[in-house]
């Protein structure tokens, strides 16, 4: 109820009679503020007019007054910026650490509000505000789509930039950590992502021209070696290990993976762990998958031939791109305040065909356009950060369905 709270006064949702403080003060909200979603005031900067005089400060929102101190807000300094207390419940006074009160006003949620949020809220109808999607404006939904793919694409560059991090500012490393977690797409993207943070690249470059140590390489520290039986003669599996004992044991390397670290299960024979490090390794020993090539590419159709390897579909190679190449030159455009670079991975989601899962079936359902990989990484990024979290009060499309049932009754 505390966040239904926050959505009433940030959206101005207000009685029609004249809101009165508990201590009988008139008070006008002239700017309710901006949202704090960090430590400190609820919603910064706002403009009120309390008993005919204008005051602009902070404030803060709880179900129940007794909430400020169970909080601590009374013995915090930051609090003292606060100008009125906003709850649903008054049950007592509330002061702040220099020991002034704070006027208090109760706000009532709008019975068409509550009864609207209840039911997204209870439903297990996905996408829960389905009703009302087709009656969007087209202008308020692209807004909202293209807010979804810069959040999502600014989470997918922070994770880039935090395998650079942990390589020492390594770029070429952490392209090749990144593209190696998109080869286990999804199933096996962790264990990819740490069996590539073991590759020692400066001692695998140096071996970079033989393309059988380099697999030897790769799959020793997997600990995949007896699990390309299917590709590899025994007489080739025994010097496979040779090799990269012989590796291992030259640049005393630490330990490997074992096959239980990977999942196989449900897994088709061209997606097994194995066959994708063998790819890797191709593209490794090549040199297509640098992140020099990778930059200077100058359309989708480059890139694809950039990461293509023998047993990857063209759909999977759109994955990639998409997985890898837009994440990476997102992140290091933010990187080097280049935003011809993240405008570049932006327009390659524009070109590239939306990906064809489940989630985006259900909101093609409801009467949305979903043309691009821009946007059908919008949707994703809907489903996973609101709409799983039943989020809904951050959604647009959540206000939307909520602003309807407060101008005409619940949603029909």
């Amino acid at each position: 109820m505390e966040r239904l709270l926050h959505y009433v006064w940030k959206h101005k949702i207000l009685p029609l009679k004249p809101l009165t403080t508990e201590d009988g003060q008139t008070l006008e909200v002239i700017d309710p503020g901006l949202h704090n979603h960090d430590q400190g005031p609820d919603f910064f900067n706002a403009k009120i007019r309390l008993g005919g005089v204008v005051w602009a400060g902070n404030v803060e929102v709880h179900q129940r007054s007794s909430d400020w101190y169970r909080h601590s807000h009374d013995s915090d300094a930051a609090y003292n910026s606060v100008i009125l207390h906003v709850v649903g419940e008054v049950d007592g006074a509330v002061r702040t650490q220099e020991g002034k009160t704070l006027p208090q006003v109760r706000l009532d949620i709008p019975e068409s509000i509550l009864q609207s949020y209840e039911e997204l809220c209870r439903t297990e109808d996905y996408p829960r505000c389905h009703r009302i999607i087709s009656s969007i404006p087209s202008i308020k939904v692209h807004q909202w789509m293209d807010a979804l793919l810069v959040e999502r694409l600014k989470e997918r560059s922070e994770k880039v930039g935090e395998r650079a991090g942990r390589t020492g500012g390594d770029w070429e490393r952490a392209t090749f950590v990144t593209l190696s977690r998109s080869f286990g797409f999804g199933l096996n993207g962790d264990a990819f992502e740490r069996w590539a943070m073991r590759i020692p690249l400066s001692a695998a470059g140096k071996h970079r021209d033989d393309r059988f140590q380099i697999e030897a390489l790769f799959l020793g520290m997997a600990g995949l070696i007896n699990d390309v039986r299917n590709v590899r003669n025994e007489q080739e599996m025994l010097r496979l290990q040779q090799e990269f004992d012989f590796l291992r044991h030259k640049f005393s390397l630490g330990e490997t993976m074992r096959r239980e670290d990977w999942r196989f299960l449900r897994t088709r024979p061209g997606n097994f762990p194995s066959t994708r490090i063998l790819q890797i390794a191709e593209l490794y020993h090549s040199g297509r998958a640098q992140m020099s090539r990778l930059l200077e590419a100058k359309s989708v159709e480059e890139l694809q031939g950039c990461l293509a390897v023998k047993g990857m579909t063209a759909a999977s190679s759109r994955l990639l791109v998409i997985n890898t190449v837009v994440p990476l030159l997102f992140a290091y455009g933010r990187h080097t305040s280049n935003e011809d670079i993240c405008q570049r991975a932006v327009r390659l989601l524009e070109t590239l065909p939306a990906e064809n899962n489940y989630i985006l079936r259900q909101w093609q359902d409801c009467g949305l356009k979903v043309t691009t990989a821009a946007d059908s990484q919008a949707l994703i990024q809907l489903k996973r950060q609101y709409c799983d979290r039943i989020d809904c009060l951050r959604c647009r499309f959540g206000y939307e369905y909520l602003s309807r049932s407060n101008r005409c009754g619940t949603p029909g």
